[in-house]
């Protein structure tokens, strides 16, 4: 089997009067993530994860935060695109291991509830997909509640 491995990053402001949307859900808080689509920085990075895996390029090039076409999209929507996408040179998902950083909310109760939304976008068992959250200890701007970040590294193979 051809085995591939791919790294993701990314970051978003959070800023009030926004929806928070992580993982394929809404999370109930007093900020909100600032993007052109919904923000879900989560999957985003599980994307460029896997179409960096794939030598596809990124997230930004398939889905452009400058065009009409993905304002205020649901991710889950480019997520699925994501995995038509490296389908088309014959891989699949093996699995995929994430972190989330920031200070607030808590998402501990949200991880299992994420892990089902996005098996069932991919197509793939929830036992494959890993999350983690982890608090910056106040430090930095995930710790002073500006933005949050993730992290995502997947496995793919060939068909």
């Amino acid at each position: 089997m051809n085995f591939r491995t791919g790294f993701g990053f990314d970051v978003h402001r959070l800023e009030n009067n926004l929806d928070f949307w992580l993982g394929g859900i809404k999370i109930p808080h007093n900020k909100g993530v600032l993007g052109h689509s919904d923000a879900d920085v989560l999957i985003h990075s599980i994307c460029d994860a896997l179409l960096g895996a794939a030598n596809m390029r990124d997230i930004g090039f398939h889905f452009s935060d400058t065009s009409l076409e993905f304002k205020g999209i649901d991710s889950k929507i480019l997520l699925k695109q994501t995995v038509d996408l490296i389908a088309t040179k014959g891989y699949s998902i093996g699995n995929i291991d994430s972190t989330i950083c920031l200070q607030q909310p808590k998402i501990a109760t949200y991880i299992n509830d994420m892990r089902e939304t996005l098996a069932n976008v991919i197509g793939t068992d929830v036992d494959n997909i890993s999350i983690k959250a982890t608090t910056t200890e106040r430090l930095g701007f995930e710790g002073r509640e500006e933005g949050i970040s993730a992290y995502a590294v997947v496995l793919i193979y060939k068909n």
